[in-house]
């Protein structure tokens, strides 16, 4: 019986695809064989057009799971290569359709983590349509879900069903807190994931009430390490033939990336003070925000003594500088110098406005760059020299950008995007590929079961 993984950390591994045989679902691939590795054609019923084979070409990814992380982690897969089949809700469809703002017709959000995927809409609730994702599961290479615990056996599509019909499956199942323990039941939401693995509490001695944070860390966190443990499911796969169960908690991999928060409380576990702390989160006046001049807030990072020297040589207050400065104190307070350092940094960023401060800097390479709006961001030159914004054909929306995937200058990512699917869109497409035919698919429409 295949080993349970309980996978959080995060590494990288480009994976291969050899050895892609499919039990009882391998038609409409075709296998070119040159030896090792195996190099696995997409199907012709695919909605990517490729003009090479990709690391993940070949691979079939079911993905039950909707908003995040699931749909981010399937989207990095898919722009390695995989086919990407999102089994929706009928009707209403993956909930993050509904977020605003839209573009004309269409959720942005939704159409930034579903690119390069088909969608076919299944009544997991009937078992008319437990059926036909048992079908899917078959042809499938990998699972993904995102249901709360206890969920997925109740639709019959858990691991051990998948297992049944698909011995070598690698199925991921996303979860806020895990499969067991005591907050295994408690819904996964973002906020409250972060707010318990000590990232929201370390400027409580500052701020009694922290801010909620700007950033859906826990979500994120829980969609980079899932398409790790999931290439390092299918290289298992590869070397050993088992699949793979994986635990995937967004708790535990937004606490295994907490290293740096945790830090004085590490020291303390072992007997220690924790003191000095180290101080990215504001308490070192070095590493801060400031406002400008015309009010516009400035990010400063002069950690190293060699920037914090030019820093001050640039401003003409060689005074500033200590000698005695050491590679310990990067991250600290800097004590009594704290008072005199942040008012320096502050009389010179609000003697200039935001954007001629920038450029002085940028002249100079000095670490103090600008806190953009998102608006900003986007129009920013670095991302447009960078190409970080593309732009695709919608059917119905236009051409709408898209963020780059950031692996696209290596050429591991597929050459063009396709926009994300309609609800249901490839419904007819997928039946007829497992096999389906077409008074059956026309009975699945009528009940309901697939339908349009």
């Amino acid at each position: 019986m295949p080993r349970r993984c309980r996978i959080s950390s995060l590494f990288a591994i480009v994976w291969s695809p050899c050895d892609l045989r499919r039990s009882g679902c391998a038609k409409g691939y075709d296998f070119v064989l040159s030896g090792r590795p195996t190099i696995a054609i997409p199907f012709s019923g695919s909605s990517m057009t490729q003009s090479q084979t990709h690391v993940l070409s070949g691979v079939r990814i079911l993905d039950f799971s909707r908003l995040l992380p699931g749909p981010w982690a399937t989207q990095m897969l898919a722009d390695l290569g995989a086919d990407v089949i999102k089994v929706e809700q009928p009707v209403v469809g993956d909930y993050s359709r509904h977020n605003p703002p839209n573009y004309k017709d269409s959720g942005v959000y939704y159409n930034s983590v579903n690119s390069n995927k088909r969608s076919i809409t299944i009544d997991l609730a009937n078992p008319e349509g437990q059926a036909v994702a048992h079908k899917l599961m078959g042809s499938a290479d990998v699972i993904v879900e995102s249901f709360r615990t206890g969920v997925a056996k109740k639709l019959d599509v858990h691991y051990e069903k998948a297992r049944t019909i698909n011995k070598g499956i690698v199925y991921c199942a996303i979860t806020g807190y895990g499969q067991d323990g005591p907050l295994s039941r408690v819904p996964g939401h973002d906020l409250v994931i972060q707010s318990m693995t000590g990232l929201m509490g370390m400027s409580v001695d500052r701020e009694p009430l922290p801010p909620v944070p700007g950033f859906q860390a826990a979500d994120y966190a829980g969609g980079a390490v899932a398409p790790t443990a999931i290439l390092a499911g299918l290289m298992r796969k590869q070397q050993t033939g088992e699949g793979c169960f994986i635990d995937l908690s967004m708790f535990d991999s937004l606490f295994y990336m907490c290293n740096i928060v945790l830090t004085s409380g590490m020291s303390r576990l072992s007997g220690h003070s924790g003191e000095p702390a180290m101080q990215p989160w504001g308490g070192n006046p070095r590493y801060a925000t400031y406002l400008c001049g015309d009010g516009k807030p400035v990010a400063v990072s002069l950690l190293e003594a060699v920037q914090w020297q030019q820093f001050c040589n640039f401003i003409e207050r060689p005074d500033l500088i200590d000698e005695n400065e050491g590679p310990e104190d990067r991250h600290t307070t800097h004590g009594d110098k704290a008072p005199i350092y942040k008012e320096a940094i502050e009389s010179y960023c609000k003697a200039h406005s935001r954007d001629n401060l920038l450029v002085k800097m940028e002249a100079e390479q000095i670490p103090i760059c600008a806190v953009f709006t998102p608006d900003e961001a986007l129009a920013d030159e670095n991302v447009k020299q960078r190409g970080l914004v593309e732009y695709i054909d919608h059917p119905v929306d236009g051409r709408i950008p898209h963020l780059t995937n950031p692996l696209d200058r290596t050429g591991l990512t597929i050459d063009r995007r396709t926009p994300a699917p309609r609800l249901g869109q490839n419904n007819d497409d997928i039946l007829t590929e497992l096999g389906y035919s077409a008074s059956e698919r026309q009975e699945f429409l009528a009940k309901g079961v697939v339908p349009s």
